[in-house]
Formats: C-alpha cells, sequence, structure tokens
C-alpha cells in the first residue's frame, strides 16, 4: 500500500495539517494551507512581511534566466529590504545589500537574509502561533471531523477491508 506520493505507507497514519504544523516550522511551511494559516497569524502580528519574504526567496531559487533573475530580485529588493520597501523585513546586513549586487543574480544571493528571517518566526513567532486561537481553533475543528461518524464508518469500512 502507498500513500498519496507513492511512498510506501507505514502501519500508523502519516501526520496531517495541524499535528504535522506543530513538529516544526518546516513542516509547517512545506503545507500550503499551514503557510495560510500561519500568514493569517503574522497579519494579526503585523509582522506578515516576514513570511512574504522567505516564500518569495524560496520562489527565487527557482527562477530560471538571468533576465528573470533580475526582475525578481529586484522585486524582492524594492518590496522587503530596501529602504522605501512596502513590506520591509528587519534583517542586519540589509544595507550591505546594495541595488548594484542586483545587475548579478544568483539563487542564494538572498540566503544570508532569508535564514535570519526563517529564525526570527522560528524562535519568536512560530512557538506564540502554536497557542494562538487561529491554530487552536483549526485543530479543533480538524479532531471535530476526525470523530465525525461519517470518518469512523469510512475507518471501519477500510479495516474491514485490509483485515480480511
Amino acid at each position: 500500500i502507498n500513500d498519496s506520493e507513492g511512498h510506501p505507507s507505514s502501519s500508523h497514519q502519516t501526520l496531517k495539517g495541524t499535528s504535522k504544523w506543530a513538529t516544526s516550522l518546516e513542516s509547517l511551511l512545506e503545507d500550503p494551507e499551514g503557510v495560510k494559516r500561519f500568514r493569517e497569524f503574522l497579519k494579526k502580528e503585523f509582522s506578515e512581511e516576514n513570511v512574504l519574504f522567505w516564500l518569495a526567496c524560496e520562489e527565487f531559487k527557482k527562477t530560471q534566466g538571468k533576465k528573470q533573475m533580475q526582475e525578481k530580485a529586484k522585486e524582492i529588493y524594492m518590496t522587503f529590504l530596501s529602504s522605501k520597501a512596502s513590506s520591509q523585513v528587519n534583517v542586519e546586513g540589509q544595507s550591505r545589500l546594495s541595488e548594484t549586487i542586483l545587475e548579478t543574480p544568483h539563487p542564494l544571493m538572498f540566503q544570508k537574509l532569508q535564514d535570519q528571517i526563517f529564525n526570527l518566526m522560528k524562535y519568536d513567532s512560530y512557538s506564540r502561533f502554536l497557542k494562538s486561537d487561529i491554530f487552536l481553533n483549526h485543530k479543533k475543528c480538524e479532531e471535530q471531523e476526525e470523530n465525525s461518524p461519517e470518518a469512523q464508518t469510512a475507518a471501519k469500512r477500510a479495516s474491514r477491508i485490509y483485515n480480511t
């Protein structure tokens, strides 16, 4: 039996949703729904730019072609790093990052700044997120869905199928 990604499934169910998000910030950021909820939380804390910058850097690493990289690098710089940035992130060393480096972009040019923001989220916002109403309410909804009669009957049907 394989899971949805074709990997052999183990006897215990793979963690999903809030259970997975609670294991690490990395796991949370791998899940689109987790990112959505985390953004919602950060917006209330007036620090949504941190996760937006992190996501923009992840996307930037996948960019192909010098022209596209230059455009994306400039967009990231103007949105998050410039002194006139609309969603400025608070990172050390951003003053050393001048617009001249935007002319010769490379996939990891923002890595140090991205790591700073990741650590800021990991050791600050993430722990508060796990205690927030947004997270706890989502977790409660998931638990109610798992304990619903429909979910239980589906599980019973599945166990009958595989245990015969």
